[in-house]
């Protein structure tokens, strides 16, 4: 590889030299905005001669006041649109510009209750939602026991609140009510011996 002809201390004084050119630059062009702004706000809006204006003279300043308001308002809103567009369509352009590109294709991904509510909401969910967590769990071994009890004694209901125990529609349906608790209640507690 060739070797660079200016030396290292060379190429890092050219560099402070470029950087103190550059801000004395900077700093040049931020006092000529400055002045031009004073002369400009000079022109546009001359200092106010209120003195010595009786009532009707001092309303019609404040009309003529609040004209210019409102035509300086509708050329700052002209203006923001203007840079609106122009900022939009320099956008399509270096879009244009950097070539087209393929859209990905999307996979499906598997997101539970949980992590879908913390992307929507993020941190700000106090409650989880695990459907599954609130429910019974039962074992294959439990439901086959239940169904051998239940081919044994078809017909036989409970020794305590006379249900048929295979018929889950109609415990809940006795127990519901003040009257399915006392049941409850009578027949656990005061059970004679």
């Amino acid at each position: 590889q060739p070797k660079c002809k200016i030396s290292a201390s060379r190429k890092l004084s050219l560099k402070i030299l470029l950087l103190t050119r550059a801000t004395e630059d900077l700093e040049a062009e931020k006092t000529a905005n400055e002045e031009a702004k004073v002369r400009y706000l000079r022109e546009k809006l001359p200092p106010l001669q209120l003195r010595g204006l009786n009532i009707d003279d001092l309303q019609k300043v404040c009309k003529e006041i609040h004209e210019k308001i409102h035509v300086v308002d509708e050329d700052r809103y002209d203006c923001e649109a203007k840079v609106l567009k122009n900022y939009r369509d320099l956008k399509l352009k270096v879009q244009d510009l950097g070539g087209k590109f393929k859209k990905p294709a999307l996979r499906k991904v598997r997101v539970s209750a949980d992590e879908m509510l913390k992307a929507l909401f993020g941190s700000k969910t106090k409650g989880s939602m695990d459907l599954r967590a609130n429910l019974k769990s039962v074992k294959k071994e439990d439901i086959k026991q239940e169904k051998v009890h239940s081919n044994k004694q078809p017909n036989k209901t409970a020794e305590s609140d006379g249900l048929n125990v295979g018929d889950w529609r109609k415990n809940v349906e006795a127990m519901s009510g003040m009257q399915g608790r006392k049941k409850m209640f009578d027949a656990r507690v005061f059970k004679t011996p």
